[in-house]
């Protein structure tokens, strides 16, 4: 008789379990008695014994099962005793009832995986199963593994589309998803990558490009930053003189739209103003700031005249039509005006306006910061959350900016700043771009270094909003998390390849943090090893 041992591989000790257990005495006349039986000594059982009972077959024992490795980390997950599962040729992706709006994530997962993809049928062995329900905070996800099959839930498709990111990972790495359960979800809302299209211009294919491997780290939020002085690069219906001649067309924005919305990433625009629009004026230049020699300032819309509101709400109008997402970031740094020692002096104009439209004691700043609520107004007509730069929300004026508007916070080193607590002491809600850490500028200008990922991994956390130093901990609910951005300064210093290799590694370390802000269990070193591997 052979004993079957159940499992991929057989250990000695197993082995020598099986041997005894069909190991029998052998009889005169060649019957066997049963393992532990006693012989009749004449070779004919007694009439009076029953017949033997089957011998139990040896089931294989496993080790607890250890966390699979991915980027970002699993922020917990049970242990459990079993082989995992690996992808077979009969295994397939399937939805559970009810759960047919995730068609689009099973099919992706079936291709990468390289298995089918089999729809809103019932789950066998070997199979994936993908299914919405059950409670959990936006965006999280349980991944279970037992019995030869994976099953992903999670309150929202977003959270099921983690939960397979995950998987996708695991078996990328090791060629198989740990037995037991992962339960997870992400420390921050907004977690993501800002591009400067606007003064190196990138192609559709190259952005579609990261937000795949945006998507593959758990990133949500894609800022396109895409009129500066030096260009302006979305084809437009309203204002077609001010496009630049590289630019994406809107048919290759919307395929970029498409595609973030599969893979459950919103794109921010951001019109920047009233600075940073050199590329608008030179097709009105009758619309540059001139201070009072008739001297312009570069990129810098004079704010006093009614038709540089007309000419950038039009703007917005149009593109806010175009980008479906719920935020529209409208810049409000670096204006020029409040650069000089005496605005008032210099740009006589702008003074005027400000007491004019909001009394006597109304300076150039409260001008400002009027034209950032006035945008942030029209953005907000249009159903969106308005984003603004920190050096756009000024301290002791007439006027102060609206408590709904985003801060983006990137510096503390411009005229009159303003350290993160300020922002937070007043109830506003902060997202984090500190530049110490999470610039990326071409050409490295003005100190700037190529970041590695390592500081970011090794010490940066949404806390630190400025230099190197965290915020108290009590304002964590109000950092709505952060991106990594990339600034084109010095456009020619890197081709798009050689910025897509630079911000890897970062943009990794940037994922792992905003996902789970505390210390890291790896190295950098394994760290950087397992993105490799996983990554592909």
């Amino acid at each position: 008789m052979r004993y079957a041992i159940r499992g991929p591989h057989v250990g000695p000790t197993l082995l020598a379990a099986a041997v005894a257990l069909a190991t029998v005495t052998a009889c005169s006349d060649g019957s066997s008695a049963a393992p532990g039986g006693p012989s009749s000594g004449a070779g004919t059982p007694s009439s009076a014994t029953s017949a033997p009972e089957p011998s139990p077959t040896p089931t294989r024992t496993y080790p607890l099962s250890t966390a699979p490795l991915t980027v970002p980390a699993v922020r917990t997950h049970e242990a459990a005793r079993g082989p995992g599962w690996r992808p077979a040729p009969a295994a397939g992706v399937v939805i559970a009832k009810g759960s047919e709006g995730l068609a689009d994530e099973g099919r992706l997962l079936a291709g990468e995986l390289k298995i089918a993809y089999r729809g809103a049928v019932a789950a066998r062995a070997g199979d994936v199963e993908l299914a919405l329900g059950g409670k959990g905070a936006p965006e999280s996800y349980t991944l279970t593994t037992r019995d030869d099959r994976v099953r992903i839930t999670g309150p929202d498709q977003a959270g099921v589309f983690y939960g397979t990111r995950t998987l996708k990972q695991s078996v990328n790495g090791s060629g198989a998803m740990p037995e037991g359960t992962v339960t997870d979800a992400p420390a921050k809302p907004q977690r993501g990558l800002n591009l400067d299209i606007a003064r190196k211009f990138f192609t559709a294919e190259w952005i579609e490009a990261r937000l795949r491997e945006m998507a593959d780290l758990k990133l949500n939020q894609f800022g396109l930053h895409f009129s500066d002085d030096q260009g302006f690069r979305i084809e437009s219906d309203t204002h077609p003189e001010i496009v630049s001649a590289q630019h994406l067309t809107k048919a290759e924005v919307r395929r970029i739209l498409a595609l973030a919305q599969t893979l459950h990433i919103t794109v921010v625009p951001e019109i920047d103003s009233p600075g940073h629009l050199g590329a608008v004026l030179r097709a009105y230049p009758e619309l540059r700031l001139l201070n009072v020699q008739g001297v312009p300032r570069q990129g810098a819309i004079d704010i006093s005249k009614p038709a540089s509101a007309k000419l950038i709400d039009e703007l917005l109008r149009e593109y806010a039509g175009l980008f479906p997402g719920g935020w529209f970031h409208v810049g409000a740094d670096e204006y020029q005006a409040l650069t000089v020692r005496d605005p008032a002096a210099s740009y006589p104009q702008l003074a005027t306006a400000a007491r004019q439209k909001y009394g006597p004691q109304a300076g150039v700043q409260d001008l400002a910061e009027g034209w950032l609520n006035d945008r942030a107004a029209v953005v907000r007509s249009t159903g969106k959350v308005a984003k603004a730069w920190n050096d756009g929300f000024f301290r002791g004026g007439v006027v102060t900016a609206d408590k709904d508007i985003e801060v983006e916070y990137w510096t503390g080193k411009e005229i009159g700043a303003r350290p993160p607590i300020e922002y937070l002491q007043e109830g506003r809600r902060v997202v984090n771009l500190n530049d110490e850490f999470l610039y990326y500028v071409l050409g490295e200008p003005n100190q700037f270094t190529y970041p590695t990922g390592r500081r970011i991994y090794e010490q940066w956390t949404p806390l630190v909003l400025r230099g190197t130093t965290p915020v108290p901990a009590r304002y964590a609910s109000q950092i709505l998390g952060g991106r990594f951005a990339v600034w084109c300064d010095l456009s020619q210093s890197q081709t798009q390849a050689q910025v897509a290799d630079g911000i890897r590694m970062p943009l990794t370390a940037t994922a792992q943090k905003l996902w789970d802000s505390r210390t890291p269990t790896m190295s950098w070193d394994q760290f950087r090893a397992l993105a490799v591997k996983v990554r592909g």
